[in-house]
């Protein structure tokens, strides 16, 4: 959950408690609906994060995510999930409870540490893997796997554990279903979503490629001032972007799954199960 510096009617609202917790500091959030707070419970003294989402006006779709996210988060308990602590309703703004990650985003890491070797790269993509099973066994989408969505427990590789979190667009999905709506974040978000065509969960195996690339590379495969001309240099490229000097040091299960995740082609596209049974994994 990255920071913006948006102010929106809820930093106006923010010193107020909430229940048993006390918002200190504005994390981030996806204005003008929601704002995530570093909090902290008045009765244990236990640092959280809480997501607060304003419920006057907000869209029927988007209502329909949230209602989505918290059945999904507070039915599931893994390390690779954000944990749902608690909710809080009021009149306007429904809060929900979570754990707080010390280590920030994926996105801050990246612009700190640069990009990383295939090692620590084969383990951050097993971890968010295994999160991705569980949103798959509960047939959710999540429509916004990005960097700065998904968490690190502690700052340092070697110890952190990445956890998927904001599932504010995120939808209950069945086997042999499709959804059309447009949404998630351009740099991250399938060619099949930005043509406004009907898509399935492969939509997120696509944003799991941009992630493993920018992890690579330390930037994203593509970019474009607008959905058109990112499309343009998607559909351009007959290989994936990868810097000089890294592409000669990458084995080739590495450049393997890059590719198959990154197909424009969902049909091609790797699974889920195709990805989590890839050789790259085998080491």
């Amino acid at each position: 959950m990255g920071s913006t510096g948006d102010t929106t009617m809820a930093e106006a609202e923010a010193p107020a408690p909430v229940g048993d917790y006390e918002l200190l500091e504005r994390l981030g959030g996806r204005p003008p609906y929601t704002s995530v707070w570093r909090a902290v419970s008045r009765s244990t003294g236990t640092p959280v994060a809480v997501k607060q989402v304003r419920l006057t006006g907000l869209p029927a779709r988007l209502r329909d995510s949230l209602d989505c996210e918290v059945r999904f988060l507070a039915a599931v308990s893994h390390p690779n999930i954000i944990r749902l602590i608690d909710v809080v309703q009021t009149q306007s703004c429904l809060y929900l409870v979570l754990e707080l990650c010390e280590g920030g985003d994926l996105a801050a890491f990246i612009r700190r540490n640069g990009s990383v070797d295939e090692r620590v790269a084969r383990n951050f993509m097993k971890q968010i893997g295994a999160g991705l099973q569980v949103l798959h066994r509960h047939h959710v989408v999540h429509r916004d796997l990005k960097p700065q969505n998904i968490l690190l427990s502690s700052p340092r590789s070697s110890d952190a554990i990445l956890k998927i979190s904001d599932f504010g667009l995120a939808r209950f999905l069945g086997p042999g279903e499709y959804a059309d709506t447009s949404c998630g974040s351009c740099l991250y978000m399938a060619p099949e979503v930005m043509l406004f065509q009907k898509y399935n969960d492969k939509v997120d195996m696509w944003s799991i490629g941009a992630i493993l690339f920018e992890l690579l590379n330390g930037y994203p495969p593509f970019y474009g001032r607008s959905n058109v001309q990112l499309l343009q240099y998607i559909n351009r490229s007959t290989s994936l972007p990868f810097s000089e000097p890294l592409a000669s040091t990458l084995g080739p299960d590495c450049v393997d799954i890059c590719t198959r995740l990154l197909c424009t082609n969902p049909v091609k596209r790797l699974s889920f199960q195709e990805f989590l049974d890839h050789r790259f994994f085998r080491v």
